[in-house]
């Protein structure tokens, strides 16, 4: 196991470096999104016809932000400073559980060309194909430690879909400084939460057993 420092937007390379097990202080800009946010990206984007005309600047925004980008599963929780200009501030950015996200998620890294894919409690095997076709990691931040986190975040760069999305749904283009992740699936085919899954699937069947 080894311990990583990277900066967003992430190379190919550098992504097929890392294996489970490995510890990730990411710095640079993502993008957080959750269920509303892969559905949109989904229907709208990825499997329409066209990319509506009213949504193509977004469209190009995004394409931009997560080209060899990140995508956090985030629900955070936010406030506007009006003495400062109506800076938004994150006060919690804890993870929210990836596995809602699996039926969009090898869609949305095999189109826009995503990195990275941040959560917690890990993805299916349809992910872990797309992260080990197109050179990707599932990367676990730890839960409970939303405050935490958050002190990661450094600027709110844009906010997309807020009002459309509500806050927790929403785009949040934030800008982090050493942000903490482990690697638990990586671009070899290789998923912790496999092992774990089949480890305490042989140690049901043993108490069953006995």
């Amino acid at each position: 196991m080894a311990s990583y420092d990277l900066t967003i937007p992430i190379s190919d390379e550098a992504i097929r470096a890392l294996h489970i097990g490995d510890t990730v202080r990411l710095s640079g800009v993502m993008v957080t999104g959750r269920d509303a946010a892969h559905k949109y990206l989904i229907e709208t984007f990825i499997q329409a016809d066209a990319v509506p005309e009213s949504e193509r600047p977004l469209y190009e925004k995004l394409q931009g932000l997560l080209d060899g980008g990140v995508i956090y599963h985030c629900g955070p929780v936010v406030r506007q400073l009006e003495e400062d200009g109506g800076r938004w501030e994150f006060v919690a950015a804890g993870p929210t559980t990836s596995i809602r996200e699996e039926v969009y998620e090898p869609e949305v890294i095999t189109h826009f060309g995503l990195r990275g894919v941040i959560g917690k409690g890990g993805m299916g095997p349809g992910t872990l194909q797309a992260c080990q076709e197109h050179g990707a990691a599932y990367l676990h931040a730890v839960g409970g430690a939303a405050s935490l986190i958050a002190d990661t975040v450094k600027e709110v760069v844009a906010v997309y879909k807020k009002d459309e999305f509500g806050v927790p749904e929403a785009f949040w283009v934030i800008r982090v400084e050493g942000f903490p992740v482990v690697v638990t699936m990586d671009s070899h085919g290789c998923s912790i939460h496999e092992e774990v899954e089949a480890a305490s699937r042989a140690a049901l069947e043993r108490l069953v057993a006995g």
